[in-house]
C-alpha cells in the first residue's frame, strides 16, 4: 500500500535531496573511482566550473532586474561593439552570435516589440534590413555593465592588483589553448557533424 504525499504548490522550491558536494569531497570521490586523477588539477577545474556557473546565475539575476534575457543582452552587446551608429544586418548578427537566421529573426522580433532595437529597410538597398540599437536598448546595456562592474569588483576583492594581472595572463593562456585545441571551443559544433 502506498500513500501519496501532498505535492508542494506550484512555484514552491523543492528542497534538494543533498547539497552539492564540496570540491575537496568531490575530488576525493573521483579519486576513489579513478585513483590516478590529479587532485590539484581536478580542484582547479571544478573551481573554474563552479565559478562560471555561479557567475552566470548572478549575471542572469541582474539582467532579470533590467527586464532582459542573456540572449537579448548578447544582441545588444554585438550592436554596441559594432560602434556608432550601432547597426548590423540580421545575417551579420546571426553569424556573430552563432545562431541560425530563423533563431535570430525570432530574437529580433521580441526585441523590436520590447523597444530594444529597430528593424528597418536600408534606404540605399531596399533588400537589406538594418537592425539598430535604440536608446532604451543602449541604456539597458549600459546599466547591465554598471551592475556587472560592481559584482565583478566584489567577486575579485580577494585578488590583489599584481595577482589580477597574473591571473588574467594565466586564464588568457588557458583560454587560447582550449580555443586552439577544441573545434567547438566557441560553442559551435557544426564542424563536428
Amino acid at each position: 500500500m502506498t500513500t501519496d504525499k501532498p505535492r508542494p504548490a506550484v512555484g514552491t522550491p523543492v528542497p534538494a535531496t543533498r547539497p552539492e558536494f564540496g570540491i575537496a569531497e568531490q575530488v576525493a570521490l573521483y579519486q576513489r573511482e579513478f585513483p590516478t586523477v590529479d587532485p590539484q588539477v581536478e580542484t582547479i577545474v571544478q573551481s573554474l566550473l563552479r565559478l562560471s556557473r555561479r557567475m552566470g546565475v548572478a549575471y542572469d539575476r541582474q539582467l532579470t532586474v533590467l527586464g532582459i534575457t542573456s540572449a537579448e543582452w548578447e544582441v545588444l552587446k554585438a550592436l554596441v561593439v559594432s560602434g556608432s551608429p550601432y547597426q548590423l544586418g540580421p545575417g551579420e548578427l546571426a553569424k556573430r552570435l552563432g545562431l541560425t537566421p530563423a533563431a535570430m529573426t525570432h530574437r529580433i522580433d521580441r526585441m523590436v516589440a520590447d523597444g530594444l532595437v529597430t528593424r528597418e529597410r536600408d534606404e540605399t538597398n531596399r533588400v537589406r534590413v538594418i537592425i539598430e540599437l535604440t536608446e532604451t536598448g543602449r541604456d539597458k546595456w549600459l546599466e547591465s555593465m554598471r551592475m556587472a562592474a560592481v559584482f565583478e569588483e566584489e567577486f575579485l576583492q580577494d585578488v590583489a592588483g599584481g595577482e589580477r594581472a597574473e591571473l588574467s595572463a594565466t586564464l588568457g593562456r588557458m583560454l587560447r589553448r582550449i580555443e586552439e585545441s577544441q573545434p567547438d571551443a566557441l560553442g559551435r559544433t557544426d564542424d563536428l557533424v
